[in-house]
């Protein structure tokens, strides 16, 4: 069957020269963006009551912007005057990009990995001396806690913001070509929202190992996957598929 309409996931892109507007115009098939999962902040009281108090840490690690976002939201909640003796170590350049909407940049002790956490842990052992915040949503990849544990620093976990699932009632009676998952907590919007889903003609396309796992556990049939050796993203495996079903 052609492809026509695909719904992603996520937000819609702020950029205009986005991928997905691109594979829109060349394909010529219309795309939404819904968001199935959405952050929600957990309050200072939640923090406290998980033992934290930000006075005891030298150094926050973060993975993501909702990480900085919800670090500075509670650190001003709870009235603590975050010092400029604190180091950050962020997981990307994007999220040390966005930290510079709470401090001045140059003038602060930050350590910017490449991608992953993995490629971060060099410049941690470097400072195991440090004793770090780990301020993460309720739901983390068991790598992160694996690494910081077999580098042997002094460490702590704390929720500082939860992965909800959002209300898709308004998308009841409307069907795509294509639905399109990047977590296991997409999958689990899904079902949630339509417990009794029935895949009929409508294909999946999933990002990530721990995707693909949840939507096969979910009895989901996975027509495209991202990434791969010839499809490294998820617009240039929609496209390969959409070129592939369309020309029949």
């Amino acid at each position: 069957m052609k492809v026509k309409t695909i719904l992603v996931s996520q937000p819609k892109p702020k950029v205009e020269n986005s991928p997905y507007f691109e594979l829109e115009q060349r394909q010529r098939v219309k795309i939404d963006f819904i968001p199935f999962i959405h952050v929600e902040g957990v309050s200072s009281k939640e923090v406290r009551l998980q033992k934290v108090d930000l006075n005891d840490y030298t150094a926050i690690i973060l993975t993501s912007r909702n990480a900085v976002d919800h670090f500075f939201r509670i650190a001003e909640e709870m009235r603590f005057k975050v010092p400029d003796t604190m180091k950050y170590f962020c997981q990307s350049e994007a999220v040390a990009f966005y930290l510079q909407k709470y401090v001045v940049y140059r003038k602060r002790k930050i350590y910017v990995g490449k991608r992953t956490f993995v490629e971060m842990t060099p410049l941690i052992k470097k400072h195991k001396n440090e004793k770090f915040l780990l301020p993460s949503s309720d739901k983390l990849k068991d790598i992160i806690p694996q690494t910081l544990d077999e580098l042997g620093v002094d460490w702590k976990k704390s929720t500082f913001y939860k992965t909800v699932v959002s209300d898709l009632s308004d998308l009841e009676n409307v069907f795509y070509d294509i639905l399109v998952f990047f977590s296991p907590s997409g999958i689990e919007s899904l079902l949630h929202n339509f417990p009794n889903f029935k895949q009929n003609d409508t294909r999946i396309a999933v990002f990530g190992n721990t995707t693909i796992k949840a939507a096969e556990k979910a009895g989901l049939k996975i027509n495209i996957q991202a990434p791969t050796p010839q499809t490294p993203s998820m617009t240039m495996a929609l496209e390969k598929y959409i070129k592939e079903v369309n020309k029949k």
